[in-house]
């Protein structure tokens, strides 16, 4: 089961990728390592899934199968002028009725947030669990891709030249964070990415993760 999408260069394009390592320069001060593959994680409230023998239903009793989504790892290969990356998951299932055999279709999706909060480009796709008649717990595993431009996740040089000038005591900014000027932060924010991934739920379903 597989997901794989293209973000448009158009669009100028909450665990690993996209970090930032701070190492301490022997001269003072801190060094940011950045990278610009992006950070890969589950969405809040999107990582299990619960299905109701009944429409409507939300108590415990009705319960028909609750899903988890485990062991979210990825790579990224950054070395050319698009960024792709590769997130693989294991779906973990349980169900209440375990008499026949059975096989639960359940979707999740990847996207693509820029700046944190803008979703530049989303894909659903789907995972099958399948159930032998006695067995009341099934695994799947899923995989998806998503695609960057480079160009997208740099820095413009006069930012880069700005976050990494290396500044001594009695400068005139020694003191000023440069993340503190809005362009600046905004410049940051425009050129970092996250893949997340997650089930594609209703908003019935959304409400109960919230709410349980």
């Amino acid at each position: 089961m597989k997901a794989s999408f293209l973000a448009p260069v158009a669009l100028a394009l909450v665990l690993g990728g996209c970090a930032r390592t701070g190492e301490i320069d022997a001269s003072g001060g801190i060094t940011a390592v950045r990278s610009a593959c992006p950070v890969v994680g589950v969405a809040a409230g999107t990582g299990d899934i619960t299905l109701f023998k009944t429409p409507g239903a939300t108590d415990e009793g009705a319960i028909d199968l609750v899903a988890n989504m485990t062991n979210v790892r990825s790579t990224c290969a950054d070395a050319g002028a698009d960024i792709v990356t590769t997130v693989t998951f294991n779906v973990e299932a349980r169900r209440t009725d375990t008499a026949a055999a059975r096989d639960v279709t359940l979707p999740y999706y990847v996207a693509i947030v820029r700046g944190g909060t803008n979703v530049v480009a989303k894909r659903v796709a789907q995972v099958s669990v399948h159930f032998d008649a006695g067995q009341a717990r099934g695994q799947v595993a899923g995989e998806a891709s998503t695609t960057i431009a480079r160009s997208a996740a740099t820095l413009p040089d006069d930012v880069r030249e700005k976050l990494t000038r290396r500044r001594k005591a009695g400068d005139e900014d020694a003191a000023v964070d440069p993340l503190s000027q809005p362009e600046i932060r905004q410049a940051v924010a425009s050129a970092s990415f996250e893949a997340l991934v997650g089930f594609q739920l209703t908003e019935a379903q959304l409400k109960y993760n919230a709410t349980r």
